[in-house]
């Protein structure tokens, strides 16, 4: 399962809803958030059927960025139905991130 790209508020809001979301808040043009990403993509595929993974733009997206106080990137957030579970800012190990959304579902 790939990690979505969540473009608008309506997006992010829907999928971050149900369930629990890892979110990477991220840029194209950050060396670290292009480092997370593939650790991300395994991620997803490991938690396919229990938690859905998706990142934002902030660059693209800053009602999103502002709205979640985003000052540092990558920043990763877990959520579950809608609620902020867990943070993480900077590249972060598999076993981290995996960790945390396991403590979510």
């Amino acid at each position: 399962m790939p990690v979505k790209k969540l473009e608008t508020a309506e997006s992010f809001d829907s999928t971050t809803a149900g369930g629990v979301c890892l979110v990477d808040f991220n840029a194209p043009w950050c060396g670290p958030c292009k480092a997370q990403a593939p650790i991300l993509e395994e991620l997803a595929d490991a938690f396919a059927d229990r938690a859905a993974l998706a990142e934002v733009d902030v660059s693209e997206n800053r009602e999103i960025e502002q709205r979640f106080g985003i000052q540092s990137i990558p920043t990763l957030v877990v959520f579950r139905e809608g609620r902020e579970q867990a943070r993480f800012v900077g590249l972060q190990p598999r076993e981290v991130l995996a960790g945390a959304i396991e403590a979510a579902v």
